[in-house]
């Protein structure tokens, strides 16, 4: 992953707030971001900004690790189910170089 501020990312996530995205079971799901929140439509609690930035490190941590983001639970924070795929989409992560993805795995 090239290393971007929660700044960067949040304006790339305010710029497609409203496009689908899947959950890593297949659910089709969108988000609206309200100040410094995004709200998941298949969720009644926000993530944060500051939750987008926790996630950020973490992936950043284990990137450097050489630990590849299989998953959500590699990510391990509220809304990875959300993020991980949106993050993925957006190219914030990556595919494995082989392209198998693990959506569970830890």
């Amino acid at each position: 992953m090239t290393v971007q501020t929660v700044q960067d990312v949040w304006a790339l996530l305010q710029g497609h707030a409203g496009e689908t995205f899947y959950t890593p079971k297949g659910l089709p799901f969108c988000y609206q971001i309200r100040g410094g929140e995004l709200f998941v439509d298949r969720r009644s609690k926000s993530i944060t900004i500051s939750t987008v930035a926790n996630a950020l490190v973490r992936i950043q941590e284990r990137e450097a690790a050489g630990e590849l983001i299989t998953g959500p639970k590699k990510i391990g924070c509220y809304g990875a189910s959300y993020l991980y795929p949106v993050f993925l989409q957006l190219g914030i992560i990556h595919l494995p170089p082989d392209g198998q993805l693990n959506f569970y795995s830890l």
